[in-house]
């Protein structure tokens, strides 16, 4: 099972194994990670999942589709490494990707 790393604003860190196939999103909402709501359950209808892709991995996870860029558009403080985790779908590549959580979902 792929390990996914989710740091805090504040530099705090949860490391969750994750199952393949689930979005990042779903692993952080089973394990309770804070600033990620969710508050569209996965639809990519909004932005309370919005978390900064660790520069290693952004190559593994690609950029983001139309859609979810659209849904950036309502994300405070955007910046090029920028996904929804809802988007992000787990896999063995992404073993060890690190996501940091913006201060303003916390």
């Amino acid at each position: 099972m792929p390990t996914i790393i989710y740091i805090d604003h504040e530099g705090n860190e949860r490391q969750i194994e994750a199952k393949n196939g689930e979005s990042v999103m779903e692993t952080a909402i089973k394990n309770s990670v804070p600033g990620i709501d969710a508050d569209c359950g996965g639809a990519c209808a909004c932005a309370t999942c919005h978390v900064y892709v660790d520069e290693a991995f952004m190559d593994k996870v690609g950029q983001p589709e139309d859609m979810e860029q659209s849904m950036l558009d309502f994300a405070e403080n955007v910046q090029a490494n920028s996904r929804l985790s809802c988007q992000i779908t787990v896999s063995d590549d992404l073993d060890g990707l690190r996501v940091t959580t913006p201060e303003s979902q916390h």
